[in-house]
């Protein structure tokens, strides 16, 4: 399967009416369940059929999940820590699970359907993305499936934004515990031959999501034990290390062309990405956990510190505060659990919040209708959460939180590792 033919494909369940009539036809069924159900075995299948069009997406995933197994990522399958192992099912397909199996004889509701078929192709083109470094120009394969991302998100689906851009398909494809990390090295390898700009929006939104996860790392996981979560994060500190990096040259860039609106974004992904251990960023002594990356770690360092005074200001405005919604506040193990949890939210109401993940993982722009729309999204996804908690070190525990006093504590130890290296 080349990436051109791949594309292609893809393409023709996403720019045409397709998924709509593929939705159409399961809202025919006399139930809600069995509708669900019909979406679902295609799904697992990889074959969907619409009156007479038949698309057979099963050798094209076939080829890539092999592929991308064999480099170490599995990313359209979830890693089950309470069996210790990968589910057999793909995660949208779990989804549809988690939906049939809370079905009663209501009737179909063909919005929720449409948001669960344009979940399954969100993974496909997740799939896809870490492919466009096989053949051609990985910068100009990013943009064609950044084409289908508009597709997938445009007027022949379910019209729901999941994520804002396609770098963020990348974060999606990687936000997965994977019992050997090699892949996710060999992932950063190939992103650092990308466009200066490409890799700006990658590390924009794996600084503010690593900030995110290591967050709930520190304040659940590991009960407050630095070295432990070091110990046992090393893949996201070497991730982390690269976007912060990457953003700070992007910030000076901003400052230097006077574009406020842009390096207010960057600072706010630079504090988000700090804050669960800005110690090891900002301390003089590289910890051993990024001595790997030590010459990119110091840089860092030595940039930040001499800017010190200006981004300190800058921070300022990113303390959590109540009411106001603010990224630092909110913790998750994983990104994609945020994404599952509003799909499910959407799906059992059939009216998505018109909010993606990238919005969830930034404060701006500061509107207070907005953060008001964001907070109550969050307490929903919280309650999702406590009523489907993880199991962690022999605890329940919700893995989405949104919580102000811990995003101040963590807003508080970005600001003493700043004062040590003044």
């Amino acid at each position: 399967m080349t990436f051109d033919s791949a594309c292609s494909l893809v393409e023709s369940a996403l720019a045409g009416g397709v998924r709509r009539d593929v939705v159409l036809s399961a809202a025919a069924a006399p139930d809600a369940r069995t509708a669900l159900s019909r979406v679902r075995d295609q799904m697992r299948s990889h074959r969907w059929a619409a009156g007479a069009t038949r698309i057979a997406l099963d050798a094209l995933v076939g080829d890539y999940d092999t592929r991308t197994r064999r480099d170490g990522l599995h990313v359209l399958n979830d890693w089950d820590g309470k069996a210790d192992h990968v589910n057999a099912d793909p995660i949208a397909v779990d989804v549809a699970t988690f939906l049939v199996d809370r079905c009663t004889s209501e009737r179909p509701d063909p919005r929720a359907l449409a948001i669960l078929v344009d979940y399954y192709f969100l993974y496909l083109l997740a799939l896809v993305v870490v492919r466009v470094w096989d053949e051609g120009d990985a910068d100009a394969n990013f943009d064609r499936v950044g084409r289908l991302l508009g597709h997938l998100q445009g007027p022949y689906g379910s019209g729901v934004g999941f994520i804002s851009d396609v770098e963020t398909l990348l974060l999606i494809a990687g936000s997965h515990y994977e019992r050997q990390e090699q892949g996710y090295d060999a992932l950063l390898a190939r992103v650092r031959g990308l466009s200066v700009e490409r890799r700006r929006r990658i590390a924009l939104t794996h600084a503010a999501s690593l900030g995110s996860h290591l967050r709930f790392g520190i304040e659940a996981t590991y009960n407050r034990d630095i070295g432990a979560m070091r110990d046992d994060n090393g893949v996201d500190y070497t991730w982390l290390c690269f976007s912060l990096a990457t953003l700070l040259e992007a910030w000076r860039e901003a400052r230097g062309a006077g574009d406020a609106a842009a390096g207010a974004g960057i600072v706010e992904a630079l504090a988000n990405g700090l804050s669960a251990d800005a110690d090891a960023f900002l301390s003089a002594r590289t910890p051993s956990v990024l001595a790997a990356s030590d010459v990119e770690r110091q840089a860092f360092r030595d940039g930040f510190g001499s800017d010190v005074q200006a981004l300190s200001e800058a921070f300022a405005p990113y303390r959590p505060v109540e009411g106001v919604y603010c990224a630092m506040a909110l913790f998750f193990n994983f990104s994609h659990n945020v994404l599952k949890g509003t799909v499910v939210d959407a799906t059992f109401w059939g009216d998505p919040r018109e909010l993606s993940l990238n919005d969830l993982l930034t404060g701006l722009p500061r509107d207070p209708a907005t953060d008001r729309r964001k907070l109550r999204l969050l307490d929903t996804l919280m309650e999702f959460a406590k009523t489907n908690p993880d199991r962690i070190h022999g605890r329940l525990m919700p893995v989405i939180v949104y919580d102000v006093v811990a995003g101040r504590r963590a807003f508080g130890s970005v600001t003493r590792a700043i004062q040590g290296i003044r």
